[in-house]
């Protein structure tokens, strides 16, 4: 079953293009099928019954009824391989 990922940033620009290229590139190494979605992360509340999970590059404003990451290990590049795994760990 194909799942639905939101990708959020502050601006849904910069960080989120990046973030989203390393998940595009982890889901097809662990045969995950998924639609990524890049969003502002205000736009997160009204869009997450449409997705299985939220990976942010900000701070969550929020909380919300589907798992919310953040994901900024993918910009500092430390902990990366933490985030992969709760990622996976998820989507399976």
């Amino acid at each position: 079953m194909k799942k639905r990922v939101l990708v959020a940033c502050g601006a849904g620009i910069a960080t989120s293009t990046i973030v989203m290229d390393r998940i595009e590139r982890l889901l097809k190494r662990e045969g995950i099928e998924a639609d990524l979605m890049q969003i502002k992360i205000v736009e997160a509340k009204k869009l997450q019954s449409e997705a299985d999970i939220l990976i942010s590059t900000t701070i969550l404003p929020t909380t919300y009824d589907i798992p919310a990451i953040v994901a900024t290990s993918y910009i500092t590049g430390i902990g990366i391989e933490d985030i992969d795994n709760q990622i996976i760990d998820i989507l399976k």
